[in-house]
C-alpha cells in the first residue's frame, strides 16, 4: 500500500468529506477506500482505451456541419471543370 500527501483546497475537502460520510459512513478506512476509488475512476476514465472508445463513438454519431451536401469539388467554386 502506498502514501500520497495531497494539497486540497479546504471547499473541495470539506464537500469530499461529506460525501464520504453520506455513502460510506464514519469509521477507520472510509476515507481512504473512497479516494482510492476515486483514483481508480479517474485512471479507467483517462486510460487510452477508454479514450479512443470515446472518441471512435463520435466519430460514428458524426458531426452537424451545416447540412452543405456537395457531390463534387467543383460546386464550390464557380470555375469550370
Amino acid at each position: 500500500m502506498g502514501t500520497i500527501t495531497v494539497n486540497v483546497d479546504d471547499k473541495t475537502e470539506k464537500k469530499f468529506r461529506e460525501a464520504v460520510k453520506e455513502k460510506k459512513g464514519i469509521g477507520k478506512g472510509k476515507l481512504g477506500s473512497a479516494i482510492s476509488e476515486a483514483m481508480n475512476q479517474w485512471i479507467k476514465l483517462n486510460s487510452d482505451d477508454e479514450i479512443a472508445k470515446r472518441q471512435i463513438a463520435l466519430m460514428e454519431r458524426g458531426f452537424d456541419l451545416g447540412g452543405i451536401t456537395v457531390k463534387h469539388r467543383s460546386e464550390l467554386y464557380e470555375r469550370g471543370v
